[in-house]
């Protein structure tokens, strides 16, 4: 099922995190600008588990997020889980070092396949 192109802004005090979630074949790609904290992550949460359909393929690209708190992590765990739980899959892309370093150690990158680019990932879900 695809999805219409979709762009959510949320501004929060000087903070400002923009989601996108455009298709691309089968794959819904969620591209999110912005640090990822307690005030932006509800956002990005319900716009991530909108796409919690039945066997629903989504790329989540973090190349553009440069700050991801805790609040972050159990965002993109309750997206996986709901995307998983219907039978979909979820990969992340353009993780920077430090995000890739915090998610290792935290045990995130258990859940996630993570690659490259977006093209990667929507190559690993085809």
């Amino acid at each position: 099922m695809a999805l219409p192109f979709v762009c959510v802004s949320t501004i929060t005090n000087q903070n400002t995190m923009d989601i996108t979630i455009k298709p691309m074949n089968s794959v819904q790609i969620v591209s999110i600008v912005g640090d990822i904290d307690g005030n932006t992550a509800p956002s990005a949460q319900s716009s991530i588990l909108a796409l919690a359909v039945p066997a629903s393929k989504v790329v989540l690209d973090l190349s553009q997020v440069g700050y991801m708190s805790s609040a972050g992590l159990r965002m993109l765990l309750a997206s996986y889980r709901a995307i998983s739980g219907q039978g979909g899959k979820v990969v992340v892309t353009g993780l920077s070092e430090e995000l890739e370093d915090t998610m290792s150690m935290t045990g995130f990158l258990n859940f996630f396949a993570h690659l490259n680019t977006i093209d990667d990932g929507v190559a690993a879900l085809n």
